[in-house]
């Protein structure tokens, strides 16, 4: 060996170069950024998260927004896992269910120069999925502070300035729900026809002490006359029941007494008809004993006018001077039978009386 080479030693070995050993860790970095973005980051809700994660989940109820930079996609994504390029696209969830937006601590100026404040106006509102390109490219994600919350600060003090405290308080509360919801859908369905306006709750407003204890002594007032006017309504209801129930007695006892008298003319027209029956039939029979006691009379006074024959008046004669009792004995007793002017004045008589009774009897 060449003592040169022998002093010189071992060959030395040429450093690696220094651009595979950059290439290895970047890719090491970028391997463990895909990871993580896959693993942690989709469960983060920030901006930052939103624009580094591959992996992100659109969640029930709610659509995918996408921005790619700075400019809204057309692409609206469902509910599920989804893919986007980290840091060149941006993402976002849009609910689209009904949702309920709290504005609190709004102030305002009743007419009179009051100043209220409503502690807290619940807006129950849903955006239409068909609609949510449109809204995000005209109002971006926070649409209901645009719509709602700062156009509820506007329409709350539009009503305050055109009403009295007692009106806005007390008169007219009950209808600040509805004109509520009636100005925002109004606006809504001209400039953002996708928000639906579902309902809107208000919250009574809070007034100064000194105001608030006259309403509360306004109310104590107010309460009183209810309750006498109530005390008022129960007493005369009271008295009409009693007023109702004495008629009704009254009717009860005239349509008693109607009907109780009513069976007694029935009792007495029946009586009337009985008695008036055997009054004709008394009559009837009275007058057929008349008119038969009348034909008697006649059939024996015209027998007794065929009778009055001078035969039947001797016969008679001699009859009634043999049933004579006394006897009488002489001289003059043949004579006085036998005198003919004797029996003719004692026939004339007989005849005569005949006929004066037959003439009474007709």
């Amino acid at each position: 060996m060449d003592p040169q080479q022998r002093n010189a030693g071992p060959p030395q070995q040429r450093p690696p170069q220094q651009g595979g050993d950059s290439s290895a860790v970047l890719f090491v970095f970028l391997s463990f950024i895909a990871i993580a973005s896959m693993v942690v980051l989709p469960t983060a809700s920030t901006s930052f998260t939103n624009s580094l994660s591959v992996l992100h989940q659109v969640p029930e109820g709610h659509v995918g927004g996408y921005w790619r930079g700075g400019a809204l996609l057309k692409e609206i994504t469902n509910p599920g896992f989804h893919l986007k390029l980290p840091f060149i696209t941006h993402y976002e969830p849009v609910q689209v269910t009904l949702q309920t937006d709290q504005v609190t601590d709004i102030p305002c100026g009743t007419k009179g120069g009051v100043m209220i404040s409503f502690g807290k106006i619940e807006v129950v509102n849903r955006l239409h999925k068909d609609f949510v390109y449109e809204t995000l490219l005209n109002y971006g994600v926070h649409y209901d502070k645009t719509w709602i919350y700062d156009k509820i600060h506007h329409e709350i003090n539009q009503f305050c300035s055109s009403h009295t405290l007692q009106q806005v308080y007390i008169d007219v509360f009950d209808q600040i729900d509805e004109k509520m919801k009636e100005a925002l859908q109004v606006d809504c369905t001209r400039h953002a026809p996708g928000i639906e306006i579902i309902s809107v709750r208000v919250t009574k407003p809070t007034i100064p002490d000194s105001i608030r204890r006259n309403f509360e002594q306004m109310e104590e007032e107010r309460t009183k006359v209810l309750i006498a006017i109530e005390k008022q309504r129960v007493a005369e209801k009271e008295a009409e029941t009693h007023k109702k129930m004495a008629i009704s007695e009254a009717e009860k006892n005239a349509n008693v007494s109607k009907i109780i008298m009513e069976q007694r003319l029935l009792e007495k027209d029946g009586d009337r008809r009985q008695q008036e029956i055997e009054n004709r039939m008394y009559i009837d029979r009275e007058k057929s004993l008349a008119d038969a006691d009348f034909y008697r009379a006649t059939s024996e006074a015209e027998a007794n006018r065929l009778k009055l024959t001078p035969e039947f008046l001797e016969l008679k004669f001699i009859e009634a001077i043999a049933d004579n009792t006394k006897i009488f004995f002489g001289d003059k007793v043949p004579n006085m039978i036998l005198d003919q002017r004797l029996l003719g004045n004692f026939l004339q008589q007989v005849s005569r009386e005949a006929a004066a009774k037959a003439n009474s009897d007709s």
